[in-house]
């Protein structure tokens, strides 16, 4: 009764509350520092996640400029033409390579940009060297004795396998059936049949074409539509003389500007340097249609 008359009563309630309020909002204190605990946590992993990164994006960095430092100091360890004989010769050492099951590879690469990933693989630092020579055959062992990259006359489709032995075709270097060269110029056609190395037949002729004289003539315009108009008839007759060919494959070589225009009727089309009459120009262009490039990587 003495409480209630001096009010204590209303102030131990009153004390309760504060006390149930106290205990909340330790409660969300604690719930507030087990938050930012977990947050703290949260950020330093990151943290350490983004270290980890750069410290990996500085190391890649600094791997590529290695490399393309590299990649312009790294050379052939060797260079060759190779022509008649002596392309027996390095096919002949090729075939007789033997190593461990799956322990040699044989890969044509066709485009620099394109290069298998068992080439990287087996070239490692030297794959530069592959993309440089390319396209091209190239042979390698698991062990780093053989390294060599050679151009191919007469290309397979791109390839790679591995296995006990340089995996080659002769024919892709060296003739071994009846076949057609054939050498085109914007002013001159010259085809053999050949066997071998052996010509056994020819046809050839030249075009004569306009030349513009530096004074008086034919205006630019009308000099370049009857010069375009000579090459067209150009190639129709040697169009007509390549489909009356006797013997297949078809190896068409010449002036890049004109080949294209006769491409579809090629197993293989080449731009080569063939100067001189057609039959100087047909003999140049065996020559430089057979001779392989050997550089050793």
């Amino acid at each position: 009764m003495l409480d209630k008359l001096l009010g204590r009563a209303a102030l131990e309630d009153r004390i309760d509350e504060l006390e149930g309020e106290k205990a909340d909002l330790r409660a969300q204190l604690a719930a507030e520092e087990d938050r930012a605990a977990d947050a703290k946590t949260a950020r330093q992993e990151a943290e350490r996640r983004v270290n980890r990164l750069e410290d990996r994006i500085a190391e890649l960095e600094d791997r590529v400029e290695r490399l393309q430092g590299r990649e312009g100091e790294l050379a052939f360890r060797a260079e060759e033409t190779l022509g008649g004989r002596r392309v027996a010769e390095v096919l002949d050492r090729l075939g007789s390579w033997q190593s461990a099951p799956e322990g040699t590879l044989t890969a044509y690469v066709a485009d620099e940009h394109d290069l298998p990933e068992a080439v990287r693989d087996a070239f490692g630092d030297r794959t530069p060297l592959v993309r440089r020579a390319s396209p091209c055959l190239a042979v390698a062992d698991d062990a780093g004795l053989l390294g060599a990259c050679l151009s191919v006359p007469r290309p397979p489709g791109p390839f790679a396998t591995w296995s006990d032995g340089v995996d080659l075709d002769r024919e892709w270097f060296e003739p071994a059936e009846e076949y057609t060269l054939a050498v085109v110029r914007s002013d001159l056609f010259a085809m053999g049949t050949f066997e071998g190395r052996t010509r056994t037949a020819f046809h050839g002729f030249d075009s004569d074409l306009t030349e513009r004289h530096s004074k008086g003539g034919f205006s630019q315009a009308r000099f370049e539509r009857l010069r375009d108009e000579q090459i067209d008839e150009h190639l129709g007759r040697c169009r007509a003389a390549l489909e009356a060919r006797e013997a297949d494959p078809l190896f068409l070589v010449g002036e890049r500007s004109v080949l294209w225009e006769l491409s579809d009727l090629a197993a293989v089309t080449r731009p080569v340097d063939a100067t001189g009459d057609p039959e100087a120009a047909l003999a140049d262009a065996l020559e430089s249609f057979w001779t392989v490039r050997l550089r050793a990587v």
